[in-house]
Order: structure tokens, then sequence, then C-alpha cells
């Protein structure tokens, strides 16, 4: 009996870094479930790919909207094999130049910090916990995060706090799931990238910033069983050169997930965690 497609599950895959991924996943034979809040956006997506690949309309920031989502997944596909947790929110949800001018304290009120939660931490905590059951049960999986670099983890908030949040979240689920078969890696553009997420008012130049497709190439890697036994790890997109054989493209791009290097100003530490 012929091994069945692998099935790739893709939040915020109606959006340009989200499309990029779903195309790049699809044309190494996963059967693509292009998952969005936007409908429109994720029907459009999945008729470009063809292939069998289906729009689901969700919300991932609720609980309820991640369990429909995962449902409607598995009854169009089949269980979920591969999970990129990529939707997310952005400060130019706030204002166009919130990405330059940061917000501060007091502009930040506890609903908006709430809704930036939801989106970006909570939603991906939710759908791991959804899918990485059945996932050991198989003895193969991929859940792969999209957080962003360090420079926005330390001067953007909400957003970059809530990012810093997931990425300690991915080294401990990795480090949970290791030897189940089932890998957690962290993958980022780099940078600044051209999509939506960033406003038209942000005051930013475009043409600087990354294309979403750079996600791609590692994505789809990530997604393969070429990659078994990687994890705990972050990718950094622009840093993947597609010219090379993928193990120096890994090399070049690859690092552990978080800070470990932070690990030396900690004094004293229980013997039992080290």
């Amino acid at each position: 009996m012929a091994e069945r497609q692998r099935v790739a599950l893709i939040t915020g895959g109606g959006g340009g870094i989200g499309s990029a991924m779903c195309a790049a996943v699809a044309a190494v034979g996963a059967r693509v479930a292009v998952v969005d809040l936007d409908g429109g956006a994720a029907r459009r997506v999945a008729a470009q790919i063809g292939g069998g690949a289906v729009a689901i309309e969700a919300d991932v920031s609720t609980e309820d909207g991640c369990a429909a989502a995962v449902a409607a997944v598995e009854s169009a596909l089949g269980p979920v094999d591969v999970l990129f947790n990529n939707a997310g929110i952005g400060l130019s949800s706030l204002r166009p130049d919130a990405e330059r001018n940061l917000p501060g304290l007091q502009e930040v009120t506890p609903e908006i910090f709430d809704r930036f939660i939801a989106v970006n931490l909570r939603g991906p905590y939710l759908m791991t916990r959804l899918v990485t059951p059945g996932m050991r049960q198989r003895g193969w999986g991929r859940v792969v995060n999209n957080t962003t670099s360090f420079f926005t983890m330390l001067r953007a908030f909400p957003y970059g706090a809530l990012k810093a949040s997931l990425e300690a979240a991915s080294a401990i689920w990795a480090t949970e799931l290791d030897g189940s078969g089932v890998t957690v890696n962290v993958l980022v553009p780099g940078g600044p990238t051209d999509t939506a997420f960033i406003a038209d008012g942000s005051g930013m130049d475009r043409a600087t910033m990354l294309r979403p497709a750079v996600m791609g190439p590692p994505a789809a890697w990530l997604a393969s069983p070429t990659s078994d036994g990687f994890t705990g790890r972050r990718i950094v997109a622009a840093w993947w050169d597609p010219a090379q054989p993928t193990e120096q493209a890994v090399a070049r791009a690859a690092s552990p997930i978080g800070w470990p290097e932070l690990a030396h100003a900690t004094r004293v530490w229980p013997k039992d965690a080290q």
C-alpha cells in the first residue's frame, strides 16, 4: 500500500508569507490546508495551488476556532502531519506608522493586549496542543512556529514580547517531544517582509524588504522527511541559500531556538535542570 500524502495545515495561509509557504509545501507533495480568518484569501491561495488544496475559514485566536479548523482539515484531508503556526497580528493593526513610531504602555490597552495574546501566542499553543497527540501516536510530525527577530522582540510591544514567548515555548515543546518523531522548530524571515502585515503608511521602504518567497525553501524542507531528527532549532530564511546543497543551507541558516548564550548569566541552577 502506498504511503499516504502528508497533510500540512498552515495558519495565516491566505497572507503573503503564508501563501508562499503553502505553495512551497504543496510543491514537495503535501496536501495543504490553507487556514485563514479571511476565507476569500484562503480560497484564492488554495485555487492557485490546486492539487487538492483546501481552504478553511477559521479564527485561530479562539479555542473553538482552532478545534473547528483542525476538525475541518481532518475531515477534508486526513490527520494533520505538519503544522505551521504562521497566523499573527502586528503593530500595523494599531495604526499605519506603528512599526516605526512604536506604541507604549498607555497606548496598548488591556483589550489590545488580550487580542495580541490570543492571536500570537494562545493560538499557536492551542493548535499545537490539538495536533501533537495524533502526531505522537503515528510517530511522525512537524510543528513550525513563525516568531520574529531578536531586535523586534526587544523593542516592539506587545508583538515582539509575545513572539519571544512563543520562541521560548517552542524550545520547551521541542524538548518535551524529543524522541517521539515529532519535531518543533522556528522559522523566521530575517527582517521586515513585503506583505500587508506592514501597512503602506509605515514609512518603511518596501524596496528594501524581504520577499515572502524566502520562506518557501526552508518551509518545504522542514515539512519533509529529509528533516527527520532536526528539532529545537530556528531557521532564518534570509540566510537560506537555495543554490547550495541542503546540508550547507541548513548549516548557514540554523541556530538553536531561543537564547542559550544567556545561560552563563545564571550563577546557581538546580542540578536536575542542567
